[in-house]
């Protein structure tokens, strides 16, 4: 009996010291590997959910070492869990639109006229994110706007590749527009809403259905944080945010590989911009371009990128990159002007911060009415964890 405690101690001992090795390294990587600039609202809070990130991550790598589950699945499952319980304003159902599964958030309360309907699109870089994680969010825009939220449960990267997600996003959007009414909703005020990755989505199936005469014309669109283009990780904002969280500079191109194909071998190739022929550059370099991003958003130590070449073979494996409809900012004017009023949030300490600024710029050009918000003190991810009761920074709310 004495063997079995001496051996049970031994193994708590070994537990607690690996687990605390484990948080040191994380706290060791944030430091090394993470710049949080002085501007950033509440920086320590900021590194401690890095740290967690990082944590979760690391204990995800040692069990799929041990073969207990996949590292993506196990931080899947980490950033899904949630326990809120339910919601005495709101009717909240699970449902099926087509083949693409949903959550709903309905009002409890009567109206005297249809409501605004929203379809919101998460975040997570096409690979994260579910239902499930952005439960607090999606209850708030419904209880606060007082609209008919609906929550897309797309398929996710690597599993499912473009356009998957885009086509799951679209499918579910056409299906609330021909059934809007029978959820209380008018259908001439549906918008489409997402953040980062699900922002890059809002705006995918805006710009497909701005041309359908047999649809309900989307009322908005609101595109927070989003990423809108592969061709250029040397933006200024890319450039000066490159290792603040949550969204590192490398990470971004990863996750938009990931999506594109499933396969990062390009990444290198992605970063240095050595995945687009120079012609090819030059002809989406009126639109996507520093000489478009207003000066004092390069006031950061932004230097100029050298324009460099490429070979067939990686254009081959990431020519997707020029679809419209996995990046949006590459559209045709005539596309453009058809979308229908848009409201974009753009964070300063952000990666994706020029593309918002590009596309706003590209919306005005083209005649498109838009409300834009700029977070002096923001980083990217801030509106998810608004609402993650200790963790959450008032920026965000």
């Amino acid at each position: 009996m004495a063997a079995l405690y001496t051996i049970l101690v031994l193994f708590l001992a070994v537990f607690v010291a690996g687990f605390i090795l484990l948080v040191m390294g994380a706290i060791n990587f944030t430091f090394s590997n993470s710049e949080i600039p002085p501007g950033v609202c509440q920086p320590v809070k900021l590194r401690i959910i890095h740290v967690i990130l990082i944590c979760t991550a690391v204990v995800g790598k040692i069990l799929e070492k041990l073969g207990i589950c996949s590292q993506l699945s196990y931080v899947r499952h980490m950033q899904g869990v949630r326990n809120v319980g339910a919601d005495q304003k709101l009717f909240i159902k699970d449902l099926w639109f087509e083949k693409v599964p949903v959550r709903i958030y309905q009002p409890k309360a009567p109206s005297a006229s249809q409501r605004r309907g929203v379809l919101f699109f998460h975040g997570g870089g096409w690979v994260f994110g579910s239902l499930d994680t952005y439960e607090k969010l999606c209850r708030s825009l419904a209880r606060e706007s007082e609209s008919v939220v609906v929550s897309v449960g797309y398929r996710l990267a690597p599993e499912h590749k473009y356009p998957a997600a885009y086509e799951d996003c679209l499918n579910a959007t056409i299906h609330f527009l021909r059934n809007a009414e029978h959820y209380g909703v008018d259908p001439a005020r549906v918008s489409v809403c997402g953040d980062s990755a699900g922002g890059n989505l809002a705006a995918a199936v805006s710009q497909t259905l701005a041309g359908r005469s047999d649809l309900p014309r989307l009322r908005a669109q609101i595109l927070i944080y989003p990423g809108l283009q592969a061709l250029d990780f040397n933006l200024p904002s890319y450039q000066q945010n490159r290792g603040v969280p949550l969204l590192f500079r490398e990470r971004a191109a990863f996750f938009a590989l990931q999506y594109l194909n499933g396969d990062a071998s390009n990444l290198d190739d992605v970063l240095e911009g050595s995945h687009i022929p120079i012609d090819i550059k030059l002809n989406y370099r009126k639109w996507v371009s520093p000489d478009n991003i207003p000066e004092k958003f390069k006031a950061r130590g932004y230097k100029p990128h050298v324009l460099l070449d490429c070979t067939t073979e990686v254009f081959e494996a990431v020519k997707g990159f020029c679809e419209p409809t996995l990046c949006p900012l590459l559209a045709e004017d005539a596309v453009i002007q058809q979308l229908p009023e848009s409201f974009i949030l753009t964070c300063e300490y952000d990666v994706l911060r020029d593309d918002g600024l590009l596309y706003k710029k590209r919306l005005e050009d083209n005649g498109v009415r838009v409300t834009w918000y700029h977070l002096e003190d923001g980083f990217h991810g801030i509106l998810n964890i608004f609402n993650s009761d200790w963790l959450s920074f008032s920026s965000g709310k």
